[in-house]
Order: structure tokens, then C-alpha cells, then sequence
């Protein structure tokens, strides 16, 4: 190994990652031009091809990528083997308005050139605990997806052919029984019918399924999945997905950065004497964001402590329980001034989901 940086010199990689191709410019010091480029296939022969490229030069090396569907598997096997690598913030990255000219190695080369000049915005990456948590609530989450497509598409279908469904509620004992009582006059459309309803119970079974094993999982993580829990519409689900997605909340220093990192600040256009506004700005992250925008619109009922909401509070430390109540008036409170000044409800939830965002962050510093 010769990255032992006995001269001083820095070494800097701008990787451009795809499922078919790395490309890599290596930029030496403040050198204005790429001191050299590399082209590997990402499979266990092109990475080990790539890492002894790298070890070969005298000096510290530094190498970026951005974040993206390829994942922490480059990430992971440079930091394994004693090279310093890290991800960047894909939204965040600088762009030229004027450049229109994009190709891979171009992209490598601004990479390397913004690290180098520090310009460039990190991740905080996972561990593989916590990544593989993520992927099972993710999994649950399109599981979810799958199941109400299906419907959809039960639904419409029936409905072109004259059934509609008069029911109180759907999807329940009476509603499958009236299903599966239709008749319809041709093969192919009975048979189109069978698919489809197949289709919603195959769904269904898989998401009981997901459902047990989400369950096991918040079982495993119960002090921290508990804390979360004591917030109205913060139930055990949502408690584990916000740390699957988000980890250890001390790493935000304080609860503006963590709004931030969920999108949930107003974006900004101001100069001079002049300001402007707008909507949330959604760079952070989405499944974050739904959840408390979802959570938020229980602060439009009286912050009454009912018998769910008090069994997910029992046994929580004092300080714990100090800061559910302070949300739960303070958001109803926020949420009822907003309806007054004629704000939409949907501005004022995500207002609170906003607000509620920060007693996230505040129950991250008990644990």
C-alpha cells in the first residue's frame, strides 16, 4: 500500500457510478488537468482492478461519488480496503446553467474539481444495520403500493362492466362476498376477473406478511421505536420507519438542520429590500417527509390522550412525556391560528409537520 502521503500530495476522484460502468478522473493536487482517468466494469474483477490503480499513487487519496440507484457498494468496498471515499448530495451538487454538454467523464471531472474545492454536500451514510432495516420497511412500503393498485384496478374493472359497489366500506366481509356473486357473460372478461382478484389477494397475503415481520423488527428496536411513539400519529410503524430512514438524530446539531434535511422549510427568493416565499423546498427525504405531513393532521383535534396514545406512553421517562404534551399544544394550537388567518388546512398541516419536526428531534437527544 502506498497511500501514506510522505510528500503531502492529495490525490482526488471524481467517480461517475453506473450499473454498467465506472468511470473515474484523478486529479493530483491543484493540477488544472485530470493526472488520469479510469474506465472499469463494476463487478468483483473491475473494483479490484480499480482499488490497485488507486493504491498505486504516492499519496493521500479522496474519492467522491454521488449518491444514486447503484448504492453503497462502492462506498463500502473502497473504505473496506484503506481508501477514503464519500457521497455526495446529488440535489445539492453546484450546476452551470449554460454547460450542455454532459457525458460521463466530463461528470467525473466536475466531481473531483468540486471535492477538491469543498464545495460539494455529504450524505450521512448507513450502516448495514440500518440499511437492511430500511430496505424491509421500503419493501413494505411497495407492498402497500402493490395492494392498492391492485384494487384500483378491480375496482375499474368491474365498474366498466356495470358493477358498482353500494356498500358502507370496502374491502371487507360483505364487499369480497358481493365480489365473488358477480357473473359476467363472456369467458375471457370471467377469466380477467379471476386475475384481477387473485391479484388483490396475493397482495394482501404478502402484506400480512410484511406486517409480521415489520413487527418483529420495531420489537428489536423498541427504546428507540417507544420515543418516537408518544407524539400523536407517530404510531410504531411510522416510529421505525423515521429511524430507518433518518438513524441516530444527535448527528443534526439542532432542530432547523433537521427540518432541512426533510424538506419541510419554505424556499426562499430574496434581494435587495425584496422577499420572497414560496412552497417547502422537498430536497430531503420523501418517506420522512409523508410520514410527519400525515402525522400533522392529527393536530387538528383536541390534543385529548386517548387509550392508544396512553398505552404507547406508559413506562416513557418523565422528560419523554414533558415533550409529548408540549406538542401536543402547541401544534393543535399552531395548526387552529393558522385556520383562523383563512390559511388552507394543507399549509397549516405542513406547517405543524414542520413544528413537529423539531419535538422529533428533541426526543432524539433523550435516548
Amino acid at each position: 500500500m502506498k497511500n501514506s502521503n510522505a510528500e503531502g500530495t492529495k490525490f482526488w476522484v471524481g467517480i461517475d457510478d453506473h450499473a454498467d460502468k465506472l468511470v473515474a478522473a484523478v486529479y493530483r493536487g491543484w493540477s488544472e488537468r485530470a493526472f488520469a482517468r479510469i474506465e472499469v466494469v463494476p463487478d468483483e474483477k473491475g473494483l479490484r482492478q480499480l482499488k490497485k490503480k488507486l493504491l498505486s499513487y504516492d499519496g493521500e487519496i479522496r474519492c467522491v461519488y454521488e449518491a444514486g440507484p447503484c448504492g453503497l457498494v462502492l462506498y463500502r468496498y473502497l473504505n473496506k480496503h484503506g481508501i477514503r471515499c464519500e457521497i455526495a448530495a446529488p440535489s445539492l451538487t453546484p450546476r452551470q446553467a449554460g454547460n450542455r454538454v454532459k457525458t460521463d467523464r466530463r461528470d467525473a471531472s466536475k466531481l473531483a474539481v468540486l471535492y477538491r474545492g469543498g464545495t460539494l454536500t455529504m450524505i450521512c451514510v448507513p450502516d448495514e444495520e440500518q440499511e437492511a432495516l430500511r430496505d424491509l420497511v421500503r419493501a413494505r412500503e411497495n407492498t402497500v403500493k402493490d395492494l392498492t393498485q391492485a384494487r384500483n384496478r378491480l375496482g375499474k374493472f368491474l365498474i366498466r362492466h356495470g358493477y358498482r359497489y353500494r356498500g358502507k366500506s370496502t374491502w371487507t366481509e360483505a364487499h369480497w362476498r358481493w365480489i365473488r356473486a358477480i357473473r359476467l357473460e363472456h369467458d375471457h372478461s370471467t377469466q380477467a376477473l379471476e386475475l384481477y382478484v387473485a391479484a388483490v389477494i396475493d397482495a394482501e397475503e404478502r402484506l400480512k406478511r410484511m406486517d409480521q415481520q415489520v413487527s418483529d423488527a420495531a420489537t428489536a428496536y423498541e427504546s428507540i421505536v417507544g420515543r418516537y411513539a408518544v407524539l400523536r400519529g407517530i404510531g410504531r410503524l411510522s416510529a421505525l420507519t423515521l429511524h430507518a430512514e433518518f438513524g441516530d438524530l444527535k448527528r443534526f446539531g439542532s432542530a432547523p438542520q433537521m427540518m432541512s434535511a426533510v424538506g419541510l422549510v419554505p424556499s426562499e427568493a430574496s434581494s435587495g429590500n425584496s422577499e420572497r416565499r414560496g412552497s417547502i423546498t422537498k430536497t430531503g427525504n420523501a418517506h420522512v417527509r409523508r410520514i410527519l405531513v400525515e402525522a400533522a393532521w392529527h393536530a387538528r383535534h383536541r390534543p385529548n390522550v386517548g387509550k392508544e396514545l396512553r398505552r404507547r406512553r406508559e413506562g416513557q421517562p418523565t422528560e419523554v412525556i414533558a415533550i409529548a404534551k408540549r406538542a401536543d399544544a402547541r401544534l393543535h394550537r399552531k395548526f387552529t391560528r393558522m385556520i383562523w388567518r383563512n390559511k388552507r388546512s394543507t399549509v397549516a398541516t405542513v406547517a405543524v409537520a414542520r413544528e413537529m419536526t423539531g419535538f422529533l428531534w428533541a426526543l432524539g437527544q433523550t435516548l
